[in-house]
């Protein structure tokens, strides 16, 4: 599984302030006691020692060794008790003084061993929804909240609903299928391919989900107006675990758009890095907008779902009158 890079780094980061400000607040605590309870500090300063006490107990003999062990954990565990009823006495629960972390299981470290923590994982999932590109739209437009009822529960519409959801579940990363929907707007391509991004995000894997036309833009702003130093905005596009390619056929017609439509399909085919791409051109228009080098590998590399039935968003406006 691979999420981007930026997005581990930021949810690192998370954890590390949780950890910083559960510590301060703990510390804060802290010294509110030791101004009212002195008596605690004293307790605290002698608990510190056990380390000491047990490393110059460790170059004894074994009897010694089991005496003097024995000793130490009686002391603490007395220092322990009288502690607990000074803040007890004072109103003060016994944990008064210990951080207060977000996530007791791994203390706002995000593992627990070496094992990652559900916290560090649900935070990645929401990284991966907001760097996704339709972080609003993920909560929405799910396969839980897709309705035939509108499009007359069309056997089209119904078979893309089931492959779509299927290879959402099973995404792998490695090699997967490609898809190009076809139909005309309103007909739940975008619903459907966004339900796909919410599940494979949630799998762990770096899904970016864009326009044709932005992508050609930033395509454009990379090749014509870069700086020295700029990071290139398009790498995404190319390394991404699978790209949503949305309304293809609706940027500018021109040589150097189609150059780069024909480059990213062509580089993600050859990586073995799948896509999923919305149009409202059927297979016929798609001929003629675009050349062969660009339509064999759409209609020959991609599995083809056809959306046919009734425009959903005009249905329900009509529901509403």
């Amino acid at each position: 599984m691979s999420y981007r890079r930026e997005d581990y780094i930021k949810v690192n980061e998370i954890l590390a302030e949780r950890r910083r400000a559960a510590e301060a607040d703990a510390e804060r605590r802290r010294e509110e006691i030791y101004r009212k309870l002195p008596e605690i500090r004293r307790i605290d300063l002698d608990l510190s020692r056990t380390a000491a006490k047990v490393i110059d107990v460790i170059g004894r003999g074994p009897d010694a060794v089991r005496l003097g062990m024995a000793k130490i954990e009686a002391e603490n565990l007395a220092l322990q008790t009288r502690r607990a009823e000074l803040l007890a006495g004072a109103g003060y629960p016994a944990d008064y003084t210990e951080p207060r972390y977000s996530c007791e299981k791994c203390r706002d470290t995000g593992f627990i061993g070496s094992e990652e923590c559900v916290c560090r994982r649900r935070e990645l999932v929401m990284a991966g929804y907001e760097s996704s590109g339709i972080g609003a739209l993920l909560g929405k437009q799910t396969f839980e909240s897709f309705s035939f009822r509108y499009n007359g529960d069309s056997p089209r519409i119904r078979l893309a609903y089931e492959q779509l959801k299927s290879y959402a579940e099973s995404f792998s990363g490695n090699r997967d299928r490609s898809f190009l929907l076809v139909g005309a707007t309103g007909l739940g391509k975008t619903h459907l391919s966004t339900a796909v991004a919410g599940v494979v995000i949630g799998r762990g894997f770096d899904v970016l989900y864009e326009t044709a036309q932005n992508a050609v833009a930033a395509f454009e702003e990379w090749q014509f107006h870069r700086k020295n130093g700029d990071e290139d905005p398009t790498a995404r596009y190319f390394e991404c675990d699978l790209l949503i390619l949305d309304d293809l056929g609706c940027e500018q017609k021109n040589d150097f758009s189609f150059s780069c439509i024909y480059n990213l399909i062509n580089t993600r085919i050859n990586r073995g890095k799948p896509m999923i791409i919305s149009t409202n051109l059927a297979p016929a228009d798609l001929r003629r907008f675009y050349d062969k080098r660009i339509t064999s590998r759409l209609l020959g590399e991609f599995s083809v779902l056809v959306f046919e039935g009734r425009d959903v968003r005009a249905e329900k406006v009509r529901a509403l009158e």
